[in-house]
């Protein structure tokens, strides 16, 4: 299936959220998520189903100052 992952195009199988983040090597309670510019929140994201075209974004907390 085709992604936009933070602006970058992928290709790859993931059937939810969860997957993605696990594909992607993804890991933390601390990330923010979000799916078509909606906001998926930690507990929702084993739920929250991709489908082809979907743009995703994956934000971590930055260190430093």
């Amino acid at each position: 299936m085709k992604l936009t992952v933070n602006g970058e195009p992928l290709e790859l199988d993931a059937g939810n959220l969860a997957d993605l983040l696990a594909k992607l090597d993804y890991q933390g309670d601390w990330l923010a998520t979000a799916v078509n510019g909606e906001l998926v929140h930690r507990e929702e994201r084993s739920s929250q189903a991709l489908n082809d075209g979907d743009r995703i974004e994956i934000l971590s907390p930055m260190q430093g100052g």
